[in-house]
Parts: structure tokens; sequence; C-alpha cells
């Protein structure tokens, strides 16, 4: 469990020569966390869980395809240099944006091929997402990584941490601030919100609960993203906090224009699959009759 030094180990254990990381197990629980969640509400709202079960066969291998391509391009000089090591996936380096630009990608492919309405599945995932990602980070504190700038032990101490998390942080000697952490807390906190809301009756309208989704999560990344020391740039500029704040800014953007600009106004998320047919339908009709 731990190593020399009074660290995690990052492997979890061994099979012969094959070694099973501790941060692939982590990320995997998050997975099949967000697909059973996913599964029950699907089920509840008119989709069917069958469907969420073909759907991860999907999302999975293309939202890491997706997460491998995004921080392999903001390392191009490096793998330009060595282009076998882009397959090296064992040896990190990957980053969350990509594999959710990819991953809506793929679902909004598999949703309008299966006759799925995009908006309600989307809110159906955004909050199982989310815990997924706050689970997902404790991979990145059993490694050692998404970690801030240097800090003191009694910083750590101030903050109520148990001594398992501080010692962590304790890289050759140094002490490190838990961004890894803060994402967590701040993401199991998004995933309450969202599940809160979008359980009140007549509340959000379709789209509402995967913008709060977006919104939540941008605005926590801009400023954990700004403490971390392992960040991925476009010249002076941080490429996540960049995201982070498009990602907020189009979303509030989306929930007012959608609120008080389209015409027929979507459906409430809790009226299920079938008034979204219907709101697609009268859209058409609407903006058939304007041309």
């Amino acid at each position: 469990m731990y190593n020399v030094i009074g660290n995690i180990d990052p492997v979890a254990f061994r099979l012969g020569p094959l070694e099973v990381a501790w941060y692939g197990i982590i990320i995997v629980i998050g997975m099949f966390l967000a697909i059973w969640l996913s599964m029950r509400e699907a089920n509840k709202q008119g989709i069917g869980e069958d469907f969420i079960i073909d759907l991860a066969f999907w999302l999975i291998p293309m939202g890491l395809i997706g997460a491998r391509i995004y921080y392999v391009l903001f390392e191009l000089p490096t793998y330009l240099a060595d282009p076998l090591s882009v397959f090296y996936i064992w040896e990190g380096g990957i980053a969350i944006y990509g594999g959710l630009i990819l991953g809506f990608i793929t679902m909004y492919w598999y949703s309008r091929k299966n006759d799925v309405p995009v908006w309600l599945l989307v809110d159906i995932l955004a909050p199982h997402v989310m815990i997924a990602q706050a689970i997902g980070r404790w991979g990145n504190f059993v490694n050692q990584e998404a970690h801030g700038e240097a800090v003191s032990r009694q910083f750590l101490e101030g903050l109520q941490l148990p001594d398992f998390i501080i010692e962590q942080m304790n890289i050759k000697g140094t002490y490190y601030h838990p961004t890894f952490l803060y994402e967590s807390v701040w993401n199991i906190v998004g995933f309450i919100l969202l599940m809160l809301l979008r359980a009140k009756d007549r509340l959000l309208l379709r789209g509402e609960v995967f913008l709060g989704y977006l919104a939540w999560y941008g605005l926590g990344r801009f400023f954990i993203e700004g403490m971390r020391t392992d960040s991925l740039y476009i010249g002076a500029f941080r490429v996540s906090q960049l995201l982070s704040l498009l990602l907020l800014v189009s979303s509030i953007g989306l929930i007012i224009y959608r609120r008080f600009y389209v015409y027929p106004r979507p459906p409430y998320y809790s009226e299920g699959i079938e008034p979204e047919k219907v709101f697609e339908e009268n859209q058409k009709k609407y903006h058939q009759k304007k041309r």
C-alpha cells in the first residue's frame, strides 16, 4: 500500500509482470457509478437503460482517445521527437477537456442516430459525469500529480486535512497545494446541487442541467487551474482557464437565450421524453412558417 518513503504506492497490485494502478481502478469506479446512475435516470425519463449501456461502449473509448489527443496537441514538440510515445498512455498525459469534447461529439452523433433527444440525454448524463470527475481526481492524488504550488505543512494542517492526505502531498520533501482535492470537493457540491435542482418539478428547462454543469465546472476549474503547476499553455495563457471561461460565459448566455428568446419555449426536464419530441416538431413548424 505504501512505498519506502511513506507515500501511497500508485500500483494497487501485481499479477506477474502486469501492474494494476490505483489510478485506473479509481477511474473505472467513477465510470461505473456514472453509468449506473444514468441507467436509473434514463429509465425514469423513458429512454431505457439499454441505450445508456450501448452509449457507454462508444463514450468510454472515445473519451479516452479525446483526452489523449488534446494533451498531445498541446505538447506536440515532445511527441514529434518521439512519435511512438503518443501511444504510451500508461506513462500519463491525458486531459479531461479533450475527453469531454470528443465524448460530447460522440454522444450527439449516437443520440441523433437513435432518435433520442439530445438535450434530455445531456441532462441525464451531466451530474453523473461530474461525480465521476470528482472520484477520478483521487487518481491524481495517488499519483501525486495535478497539484499546486509549494506550501507549508502548517498550511495543510490549517485546512484540517487528515494526515494521509498531508503526507501524500509531501513530494520529495516539499508539500504542495492539493488542487485535486479542491476540484473533487467542488464537483461533489456541484453534483449535489444539480441533483437537487433536477428533482424539482417544473423548475429547470430541458438542457439547463447540462448548462448548469458546464457553468459550475467552468467556474471552479478556472480558479483551480490558476493554482496548478502542470497546465497546458497557449502562449502566456493557460488553455484550461480559457476554455473554462468560455464554458462559463456561453452556458449562462444559452440559459438566458433559451429562457427568454426561444419560441416555442423548451419543455421542463421533469416532463420526460415525449414533450421533447413535440417541442422539436413545433420548432420545425415555427421556423418553416417564418420562412
